[in-house]
Parts: C-alpha cells; structure tokens; sequence
C-alpha cells in the first residue's frame, strides 16, 4: 500500500457555533467561519481542504459530530492540518483543549488558530494557553450574568421563560408579565371545588 504524502493528506477546516455564539451575530456564524478559513487556506497555500463543522454546540462539550468525525480522520493519518478561525472554536475547556492539542501533536498534525494568529509549525506559543484560560472563563462569566438576570426578573415578578403556564396567559399590555387566564381557571377552580365537597382526596384532584 503506497504512504500517505503530506501533500496528499486534508486540511481540516473545523467550524463550531454555539446558541450563545449566535447573539454575537454574522461575525461568527458559520458561513463567516467558512469563509475566513477558506481565504486563510487559499492565500497560505493550503490544498485538500474539508470542513468539519458543529452548528448549536457549547463549546464546553467535546461529544461532536463534526469534532469526532475530524478526530477520526486525524487518528486514521489523513489530516496534515488543522485551521480554526480562533481558538474559541475548538473549545472553551482548558483541559479537553489541551488534550486535543496532545492529539495533534501525537499524530503530528499542524494546528493553526487564524485569528490568533498560533501556528503550531512556528513552536510554542504561551500566549495560546491565556487564551485557552480566558474561554474558559468567559463561559463561566455569561453563565453568571445570566443568572444575575434570571433572578433579577424574578424579583420583578417577570416571567423567565418563553412558556406559559397553564391557567395564564402573556400580557399584551407589559411584555414579559403573564395575566391569569380567565377561561381557563375559572371553570377549573370550580371544578376542583365541587369534587372537594364531595370528599375527592386532594391528591386525586
């Protein structure tokens, strides 16, 4: 069986977006993406190209479809590259990070982060590591924000959710209230009433 070339191996153009990602508009969005790493493999001389793409993913999750299909190409010897818009798209974990750099480095392929300007081919960058700790944290900190405003709209007596309960109905005068739904639980509290008089436990009702 004839051996791999270099030349003849992938360059893996890896894309994630996440629901968060998405506030942050066309910037990131996958087609950006697309487009970025394209641009970036075509003026640098980078042939062969795949896109391994996972669209509504955190990046505090390592199970992707797009991720382990470019990981299997890797462990298979098929990949000589790896280009990334920034390193935010591999993954906001610093340890499942850094053991996908190991794997890189293990199958000898060559891992650039565009924007961030990290080519593996030019030896250790220490920058990437702060980098890889300030995605991480920026998970942590939207999750506190998120619950700051949670809870702040609770205090308001503010819904915080898109559902509505049964029995209410949303407010067309104030967004974000919910109204008690007359038709709903007015024949359902009588209801209930009469079976309660009628010695129904309150367990069954």
């Amino acid at each position: 069986m004839k051996k791999q070339t270099e030349k003849d191996k992938l360059t893996a153009l890896y894309e994630r977006l996440s629901h968060d990602d998405e506030r942050a508009g066309e910037s990131v969005s996958i087609e950006n993406q697309k487009r970025i790493l394209e641009d970036y493999a075509r003026k640098n001389g980078f042939t062969n190209i795949r896109h391994f793409t996972d669209d509504g993913i955190r990046g505090t999750t390592f199970k992707r479809p797009g991720l382990d299909a470019m990981l299997d190409e890797i462990r298979a010897g098929n990949v000589a590259t790896v280009i990334i818009k920034d390193q935010s798209r591999i993954g906001r974990d610093v340890v499942e990070v850094g053991l996908l750099k190991r794997t890189f480095d293990e199958y000898h392929v060559r891992f650039i982060a565009a924007n961030d300007n990290l080519d593996t081919a030019n030896g250790f960058d220490i920058m990437s590591i702060f980098r890889d700790v300030i995605n991480e944290w920026y998970v942590a900190d939207t999750s506190r924000k998120i619950k700051t405003v949670f809870k702040s709209r609770m205090e308001k007596g503010l819904c915080c959710s898109g559902s509505v309960c049964y029995g209410y109905r949303a407010s067309k005068e104030e967004k974000g209230e919910w109204i008690i739904d007359s038709h709903t639980t007015i024949p359902l509290c009588k209801g209930n009433g009469l079976r309660t008089l009628s010695s129904v436990p309150a367990t069954a009702i």
